[in-house]
């Protein structure tokens, strides 16, 4: 049977491409006090980051990670920032 393609390339980056404008980031990626305690409870600084990272993403855009996805650089220093990491402990 063959494959459809519903989704342009372009419609489908619109659709689950983490954001980079900081409006969306403040919008969807603004950690709460009961996030930033869930986060800590992870033992080193990347397992912190990245649990994190796949918070957010599960929220905004609704979906996981992908192993060897590329992170935007703007959403790791808004998170960086929060969790009191540098963007390095990715």
């Amino acid at each position: 049977m063959a494959h459809r393609t519903i989704l342009t390339e372009r419609q489908r980056s619109a659709l689950f491409d983490l954001p980079t404008d900081e409006t969306a980031m403040l919008r969807h990626y603004t950690l709460a006090d009961d996030d930033l305690e869930i986060i800590r409870a992870r033992r080193r600084p990347h397992n912190r980051f990245g649990f994190a990272l796949q918070l957010c993403a599960l929220r905004y855009p609704g979906r996981s990670l992908t192993p060897g996805e590329v992170i935007p650089m703007e959403v790791t220093r808004f998170l960086a920032a929060q969790l009191g990491l540098k963007s390095d402990d990715l």
